[in-house]
């Protein structure tokens, strides 16, 4: 099988290139920015830009993929709040490029667009764990932004009949995260609070949030089973089908952590708007593929604090 995957340099990429090379035995082109570092053993890289319509149309050509990963978005709800015309851009207009080149192909691949549990919003206690056909009320820019993705992917599986799954991740985590999102944040600043990089306090945003969170490695699992499985046009939940609070996420990390930490709100961290619950209904994933989640929150937080302390120790700093 041949495969691509588009925006591969970012977290999850880096994953789902190895689970696919190694699991999966596919072969595997993966896209990147110009300006971005990515260079895996036997996979072919590429420079992409999802804004350049022509470009999109001419590596779909030169790759001739069976499955298409589309990976490549601004992801970062708190970075939706500073730049949304560029999360816009990303988000939709790109999606939109590549969808129109896809059209445009004398075939038909399969792509699964990627999209996110903050498209529900704020749910309903009722509505809780969310099913894909909830109704969606985004509360973030970031979250409108991947609603409309997942609308423009069904009205083009239904009006050309292209072979295309929406996914709604939910939050994932895993070693290499950026620090922009909060369970590598809360590590990174206990780690640098271990090696006296910072006083001993930890900065927190809101913590009585509850969110659902799932290690990247079975995230990338998951993926490829719809890959495989899925049915074209449908809409799936991904994530662990349970919420945890974000201060739980934190007492974990301050329980692991070898130094005396004090946590302190710091305002600059607190959104604009922020979603009480997200929790994912995942039956429908798991009827149609058997997937299951098999790796522990508390393991995968302990990887991603050990991580950090590696990073840091081996001379690197600030990312």
């Amino acid at each position: 099988m041949r495969v691509l995957i588009i925006g591969a340099a970012g977290f999850v990429g880096r994953y789902l290139i190895n689970y696919l090379r190694d699991e999966m035995r596919a072969f595997v082109t993966a896209t990147r920015l110009p300006r971005e570092a990515l260079e895996i053993p036997d996979i072919r890289i590429l420079d992409l830009n999802i804004l350049q319509p022509q470009a999109l149309c001419e590596t779909l050509q030169a790759v001739r993929p069976d499955c298409i990963f589309h990976l490549a978005a601004q992801s970062s709800v708190a970075l939706s709040w500073e730049k949304p015309a560029l999360t816009a851009d990303i988000n939709i207009k790109g999606t939109l490029n590549l969808l129109e080149a896809v059209r445009q192909l004398n075939y038909r691949p399969r792509l699964l667009l990627i999209g996110s549990g903050e498209e529900y919003g704020r749910l309903k206690p009722e509505e809780i764990p969310v099913s894909e056909d909830t109704v969606l009320r985004p509360g973030n820019i970031y979250a409108a932004t991947k609603a409309c993705q997942n609308m423009l992917g069904k009205i083009y599986a239904d009006a050309y009949q292209l072979d295309i799954l929406l996914i709604r991740a939910f939050n994932h985590i895993g070693p290499g995260q950026a620090p922009a999102f909060v369970v590598s944040d809360f590590c990174r600043q206990a780690a640098r609070i271990e090696r006296g990089l910072q006083e001993p306090v930890l900065r927190v945003g809101n913590l009585s949030s509850r969110r659902d969170f799932t290690d990247v490695r079975d995230v990338v699992r998951a993926y490829a089973l719809l890959a495989v499985h899925g049915k074209s046009g449908e809409t799936y939940n991904v994530g662990s089908g349970h919420a945890v609070s974000i201060r739980q996420i934190l007492d974990c990390i301050c329980s692991l952590s070898r130094a005396e930490i004090e946590v302190r709100t710091d305002e600059k961290r607190m959104r604009p708007a922020d979603i009480p619950v997200i929790e994912a209904d995942i039956s429908k994933l798991q009827q149609d593929t058997g997937w299951q989640p098999v790796i522990p929150l508390p393991s995968t937080i302990e990887e991603v604090l050990q991580y950090w302390r590696d990073y840091l120790g081996n001379g690197g700093e600030s990312v």
